[in-house]
């Protein structure tokens, strides 16, 4: 099933060579559409999630990773993205951002605002994508 946001999303990241997926969940749809454009994609939970078989899985802990000097290779991407982040992980997310400086992008649950700095970015169908700002910046 695919939605306007999720097309704008795919758009948006389509021009990522690679690319991380925190807490994917049940929600595979933008990252198997990345892997059709040729995005090299990794998705990440903290429980085992179905991801299609182009799309690699890999169980991560966002926190305890954000807390490491050097999180795994698995980040070793261009952009890092997390779609319905909720914003208790939105600080450890940017900060392993940070750590591999990769572009960082989000949306929220909804009706939670980000506790990150971040600029909106409104996408078809009502959704808001959040493009992180470095802790640095």
């Amino acid at each position: 099933m695919h939605s306007l946001a999720q097309d704008a999303l795919v758009e948006r990241f389509s021009s990522y060579t690679s690319a991380v997926e925190v807490g994917i969940g049940n929600r595979p749809a933008v990252a198997a559409a990345l892997v059709s454009c040729g995005v090299d994609i990794v998705a990440t939970d903290i429980v085992s999630c179905p991801v299609p078989p182009t799309v690699t899985f890999a169980y991560d802990d966002i926190v305890t990773t954000s807390e490491q000097r050097a999180p795994d290779s698995v980040y070793d991407v261009e952009l890092v993205y997390a779609l319905n982040l909720p914003p208790e992980l939105h600080r450890p997310f940017r900060d392993v951002a940070d750590t591999v400086g990769a572009d960082c992008r989000l949306t929220t649950l909804g009706y939670d605002a980000p506790i990150v700095p971040c600029h909106p970015v409104s996408l078809p169908g009502g959704e808001t994508l959040y493009i992180v700002e470095s802790e640095s910046s």
